[in-house]
């Protein structure tokens, strides 16, 4: 009975979006389920042609280099830095920068961005030593909300949290995930900076979901993310000036439900299509393993 109230409201809900939704459900577009090794990948990011992801807080710190066919693990490749709370990647096409700033209660005041060197990743391949025993070394990069005065830890109730980043026109740019306000907040910092910096707030837009990833590609920012209800969606903004994409309402698609996905956390965009991953997802109604999925650009016409 549970199960099919859940399965009512959340058609419930995709009719009253029905004016401006597009469903475009992407199970059939999985790849693979992904490896034990990554049942909580929170991030994706396309890099020189090869994808790869990492797990979120609590996991080892390691980056893991996925075939793009199958979603295997083709390479892992350790760090010296520490995973408090990964949950975005990114690159400027020669350094990775893994974001540090998951801050579910948003009480967190050491929030940080590690950027890594990418031949860092092919030194440690090639050493005559295994990977396994030597590890990759990354500059933090600190920063902070001006907005925030009051840190008391709030569980899944604040707009401090972060897990969606973008490398653009030399700035990091990030977005929230905001419990409270259903929003999002496009922040920028830069990466030359090594002292504690203010994070600029540049625009918002109400989503009506939990932002958990972004992509960048071709002028176009693509924001995944789900609700409370297990709804999956996905926005695309056109960019209207340079680093500018809120101007304009996006194309807003209904992906599917958690309850067969998985958690998204993933997004990742390039010239051949859209990657997405979604980690484990258990429930009261079942469990969903970690999954890899790829939309070829021909099928979603943004």
């Amino acid at each position: 009975m549970k199960k099919f109230f859940l399965i009512f409201s959340i058609f419930i809900s995709i009719l009253s979006f029905s004016q401006k939704t597009e469903i475009f459900k992407i199970r059939k577009y999985r790849i693979n389920y992904l490896n034990d090794k990554i049942q909580e990948t929170s991030g994706l990011n396309i890099l020189n042609g090869k994808l790869y992801t990492f797990n979120d807080g609590g996991n080892v710190a390691e980056l893991f280099e996925l075939d793009k066919t199958t979603g295997e693990i083709i390479r892992t490749f350790k760090t010296n830095l520490i995973n408090t709370d990964w949950e975005a990647l990114t690159s400027d096409g020669e350094n990775f920068y893994i974001g540090d700033f998951g801050n579910n209660s948003g009480n967190r005041k050491d929030l940080l961005i590690y950027k890594v060197p990418y031949e860092n990743l092919n030194d440690v391949n090639i050493h005559k030593f295994p990977a396994s025993e030597r590890a990759m070394d990354g500059v933090s990069i600190k920063f902070y909300y001006p907005e925030q005065k009051d840190f008391t830890a709030k569980n899944l109730d604040t707009d401090f949290d972060a897990e969606a980043m973008i490398y653009l026109n030399g700035n990091i740019h990030f977005f929230t995930k905001e419990w409270s306000s259903k929003s999002t907040a496009h922040y920028s910092i830069n990466p030359e900076i090594s002292e504690q910096q203010e994070a600029k707030k540049i625009e918002s837009y109400k989503t009506n979901f939990i932002v958990t990833d972004a992509s960048y590609f071709d002028k176009k920012l693509y924001l995944i993310g789900y609700t409370k209800k297990t709804e999956v969606f996905l926005d695309i903004f056109n960019e209207a000036g340079p680093g500018i994409f809120f101007k304009e309402k996006p194309k807003h698609y209904y992906l599917g439900s958690t309850l067969s996905l998985g958690q998204i956390e993933g997004i990742a965009v390039d010239d051949t299509g859209i990657y997405i991953s979604g980690e484990t997802f258990n429930s009261p109604l079942g469990s969903t393993k970690a999954s890899l999925y790829f939309i070829p650009k021909e099928k979603l016409k943004d």
